[in-house]
């Protein structure tokens, strides 16, 4: 793995300088199909260091912002001694008034971060962008599997559901109507996206599951789904809620990486700068 997230000029990776934070969880231990989330953290890091560091949609340079990369969170027992690792790590640099990225791993590691947030910050909620509802409430016999992670999540806060396309009977039951948005739904176009903006509090955290994607273009992740989101369907709605909400934190997860599909790797680093770039826009 490279040393840390994009080849930054020197002094931009340090931590009293950065602003910005990435936190690797390389973890996978309740992963139900393909298995390899656990390398997920480390593909990214390494693909990073092919962008550029200019976006040229936003004409910025996020990284002069400072991004430091912190040592992986390396937990290989239970989910909850994972989540609760997770947890502690980001409210630490949460206290430090740092800007928490965190890179999965599986997407149970969303968990411990969303509770940390919620900590610090009143009426948030969390924007998830996802193939799958994630609301069992047990799946395999743990409350923490990643098939759990959104009915988890949803004990610290209210959220909000884009792009789902399978589920379980029950976890269509537990859904709640008018904040979830089915990608079966975004395909016919119509005003979806500012409805679920409007469901958002002020304070957001998002959450990507990258199989939110459409499998042409992102089948490296352990679940994939054919019907979902294209590249700048997503970046839309990303720019659109970084432009009205305050985004205080996010992460993206489940990237399967393939040794021989370097592209796909690239493409999650991707969306991680230009996330980062919206937040960040020099203008706001």
């Amino acid at each position: 793995m490279k040393p840390g997230f994009g080849d930054l000029p020197a002094g931009y990776d340090a931590y009293e300088n950065s602003k910005i934070v990435i936190l690797p969880v390389p973890y996978d231990g309740t992963a139900t199909w393909i298995k390899g989330a656990d390398k997920g953290p480390a593909a990214i890091v390494e693909a990073s260091w092919n962008m550029y560091l200019y976006d040229t949609e936003t004409d910025s340079e996020v990284y002069k912002r400072g991004i430091y990369t912190d040592a992986p969170v390396r937990v290989k027992k239970s989910p909850e001694l994972m989540i609760d690792a997770v947890r502690e790590r980001v409210a630490g640099h949460i206290r430090a008034g740092k800007f928490v990225v965190t890179l999965g791993g599986e997407h149970s590691v969303s968990i411990g971060a969303v509770r940390a947030h919620a900590r610090f910050h009143d009426n948030i909620c969390v924007l998830q962008l996802d193939a799958h509802a994630d609301l069992q409430d047990e799946f395999n016999g743990s409350r923490y599997n990643h098939a759990c992670t959104l009915a988890r999540v949803r004990e610290s806060c209210p959220i909000v559901q884009v792009g789902v396309r399978s589920m379980d009977a029950a976890e269509r039951k537990a859904a709640e109507r008018g904040r979830i948005f089915y990608a079966d739904e975004i395909a016919t176009g119509g005003s979806w996206m500012g409805k679920a903006i409007e469901q958002l509090s002020e304070a957001v955290y998002i959450t990507v599951d990258v199989d939110v994607f459409d499998i042409s273009i992102m089948p490296a992740t352990g679940t994939p789904e054919p019907g979902g989101l294209l590249w700048y369907d997503v970046l839309d709605l990303l720019r659109k809620v970084a432009g009205t909400k305050k985004i205080v934190g996010f992460d993206v997860v489940e990237l399967c990486p393939n040794e021989f599909s370097k592209p796909y790797d690239f493409t999650a680093a991707k969306l991680v700068y230009k996330m980062l770039s919206y937040i960040f826009k020099e203008n706001r």
